[in-house]
């Protein structure tokens, strides 16, 4: 049985919503990264970036939720274009996007906004801006179709999906003034029974949830590692 080794976070919400939209059967296999479970070799040896989500199946080991995603789609051919070369482009294009925009402009907002020790309105100021603009290009996107895809819901929506949810943690809780054609996605998307489903797995284990100094070390190790 492929095992889904997650926690709550958006990278690996992405994840959950495909493997119960695609009704797969999977283990959910908790990683506590305010406890340091990323960091153990158990888990490195799996993904040695010590980040969630990663999978493996079989005798196939993925990590990163955009490749995961990909890997999945193709594997089951769920949620995914028509295979032509236009649609593989834009899949591609939108899904690279996610990954190399909209998740870490969004995750360094929501980093210097709530967790940096100290308050740097510069760093705040670039990261908010760019996830904003980030979030403005999918919007624009959105305006002319249904999905980012054209009209048909794809593993590109539910990578959106992880981070676009989040996007009073990102952008203040007026965030969703500006983006109506995402907002009315994000609606659409929390309104099917799998993202209940997938939302709901992170309860199924205990998480670590006091942000001390235990977590801080963990999750963040360059405030106790410093580079030569």
């Amino acid at each position: 049985m492929l095992k889904f080794y997650y926690s709550g976070a958006p990278n690996p919400m992405k994840v959950a919503l495909f493997l119960e939209e695609a009704g797969l059967e999977y283990e959910a296999v908790p990683v506590d990264t305010r406890k340091g479970d990323q960091h153990k070799p158990e888990y490195l040896a799996i993904n040695p970036n010590a980040k969630v989500p990663a999978i493996v199946d079989g005798d196939a080991t993925v990590f990163d939720s955009g490749a995961i995603l990909l890997y999945l789609g193709e594997k089951t051919g769920k949620f995914m274009p028509a295979n032509t070369p236009k649609a593989k482009g834009e899949l591609y294009s939108w899904l690279m996007f996610v990954a190399s925009g909209v998740g870490p402009y969004s995750g360094q907002a929501v980093h210097f906004r709530n967790y940096a020790p100290e308050k740097n309105e510069y760093a705040i100021n670039r990261y908010v801006f760019e996830a904003q603009r980030h979030f403005g290009i999918v919007d624009a996107r959105l305006a002319k179709q249904k999905y980012m895809l054209g009209d048909t819901y794809t593993i590109v929506d539910m990578a959106l999906w992880g981070w676009a949810r989040l996007i009073p943690n990102v952008l203040g809780e007026a965030g969703w003034a500006k983006f109506p054609n995402l907002k009315r996605l994000v609606d659409e998307i929390n309104a099917r029974p799998a993202a209940a489903r997938a939302s709901a797995i992170k309860d199924k284990h205990t998480f670590k949830t006091e942000y001390d100094d235990e977590a801080k070390k963990n999750m963040f190790r360059h405030l106790s590692e410093k580079v030569a």
